[in-house]
C-alpha cells in the first residue's frame, strides 16, 4: 500500500488530483495537505471527504518543523506538489509571499523527504506541479518544448522557476526521486474566480462589467483541468526519474476570443438575447509584464506516456459554465469576504 502526499489538494488543480487519485487507487492512503488561504476550499472534496483512503491536514508547507514531523509520522512513500501561490496579480503586489511558499515550502518538502527517505530512495519519487510561464513569452510563432531555455517574467513565474530547479538539483546532487510537469491554463469546475473564466463566468451571470487586460490580445493554451489530472497520474506512475513532462491543449485562443466565446454560451444557458452579455465586456489597464503568448508543445507526453486530451474546448467551456451554474452556493461562499476586497482593489480600480 503506498501512502501519498497531495500538496495544496483543497485548491482548484490540487482537489481534481486528490478526488481522481482517490477514487482509481482505492489501495493508496491519500494525505491531502493543504494550508485553506482563500483558494483552498474543502468544500471541493465533500465527495470524498468520508473515503477510507483519504485524510486531511491542515498545514503551512513554510513551517518546516511541521513538515518534517509530518514525514516521521507518517512515512509517505511519495509526494505530488502543487502546493503554491499562483496568480499573476498577487505576486505583483505582494512578491514576498511567492517566495516564501514557492521557493523555501518547495525547499522544506524536498529536505523532509531527502532526511526520512536518505539510504532508501527506491520506490519513492518527488513530483513537482509546476507551469509553462516558467519559460517565459513566445511570439506569433513557435511552442515551449521541454528544452525551451527558462525566462521568467513575473515574480509568481519567477517563483516556480526557482523551486524547479531546486527540484532538479536535489536529484542531481542527492540522487532524489523526481519528476516535474509544466503545464498550460487550466479550466474547469471549483476555480477560484480570480482567474479569467470563472471570474468572467461569475461577472455575466451578475450582470457585472467583464474585465479584460489591455485589447485582449493575449494568447494562451487551455486545457481541461481533468486531462491535466489524468496526465499527472500517468506522470507520476509511469515518467522515469528525472524527467520533465509539459502538459498542454494544442488549444490556443486570445483573451478577447476566448470571452466572446463565453458571452455567448452564457446568453444561451441563461436564456438571454445574443450579444447580451459581450455588452458587459471591459478593457481595462494592462498587467505589468503581460506575456503575450504561451504555447505548449505536449508532443513528448504524447508519444511517450500516450496521454492526449480528452475534450475539445468549446465542449469542456460549456460543461464548465454548466457546473458554475449549477453550484451557485458554492461561487457565493468562494467570492464573499476577503475576495471582494482584493477584486475592488485589482479590477475596479483600473
Amino acid at each position: 500500500m503506498k501512502k501519498i502526499l497531495i500538496t495544496g489538494g483543497a485548491g482548484f488543480i490540487g482537489s481534481h488530483v486528490v478526488r481522481r487519485f482517490v477514487n482509481e487507487y482505492p489501495d493508496y492512503q491519500i494525505v491531502n495537505l493543504d494550508k485553506l488561504t482563500y483558494a483552498g476550499n474543502l468544500a471541493n472534496l465533500t465527495d470524498i471527504e468520508d473515503r477510507p483512503n483519504y485524510r486531511f491536514v491542515k498545514a503551512d508547507i513554510t513551517d518546516a518543523p511541521r513538515i518534517n514531523e509530518l514525514f516521521l509520522q507518517e512515512n509517505f512513500d511519495a509526494v505530488i506538489h502543487l502546493a503554491a501561490e499562483s496568480h499573476v496579480d498577487r505576486s505583483i503586489t505582494d512578491p514576498s509571499a511567492f517566495v516564501m511558499t514557492n521557493v523555501i515550502g518547495s525547499v522544506n518538502l524536498l529536505n523532509a523527504a531527502r532526511e526520512y527517505w536518505k539510504g532508501s530512495y527506491a520506490g519513492k519519487r518527488f513530483y513537482h506541479v509546476s507551469t509553462d510561464e516558467v519559460y517565459g513569452a513566445l511570439s506569433e510563432e513557435g511552442m515551449f518544448t521541454e528544452q525551451t531555455a527558462y525566462d521568467p517574467h513575473s515574480p509568481y513565474s519567477a517563483s516556480k522557476a526557482s523551486s524547479d530547479h531546486f527540484v532538479r538539483a536535489y536529484h542531481d546532487t542527492y540522487g532524489l526521486d523526481v519528476v516535474i510537469s509544466n503545464c498550460s491554463n487550466n479550466y474547469g469546475s471549483h476555480h477560484f474566480p480570480e482567474k479569467l473564466i470563472p471570474l468572467a463566468i461569475n461577472n455575466i451571470k451578475n450582470g457585472q462589467p467583464v474585465p479584460v487586460y489591455g485589447k485582449g490580445e493575449n494568447v494562451r493554451d487551455w486545457l481541461w483541468v481533468e486531462d491535466h489530472a489524468r496526465a499527472i497520474d500517468v506522470i507520476f506512475h509511469q515518467a522515469k526519474t528525472g524527467e520533465t513532462y509539459n502538459i498542454g491543449g494544442h488549444n490556443e485562443w486570445k483573451n478577447i476570443d476566448l470571452i466572446h466565446l463565453l458571452c455567448r454560451i452564457m446568453d444561451k444557458k441563461l436564456g438571454r438575447a445574443e450579444g447580451e452579455s459581450a455588452k458587459l465586456i471591459t478593457f481595462v489597464t494592462d498587467r505589468a509584464g503581460h506575456d503575450l503568448r504561451y504555447a505548449i508543445d505536449s508532443t513528448k507526453l504524447q508519444q511517450v506516456l500516450n496521454w492526449v486530451p480528452s475534450l475539445q474546448f468549446e465542449e469542456g467551456l460549456e460543461k464548465t459554465v454548466d457546473w458554475y451554474l449549477e453550484n451557485e452556493e458554492w461561487l457565493a461562499n468562494v467570492t464573499s469576504g476577503n475576495y471582494q476586497a482584493y477584486y475592488e482593489n485589482q479590477y475596479k480600480s483600473r
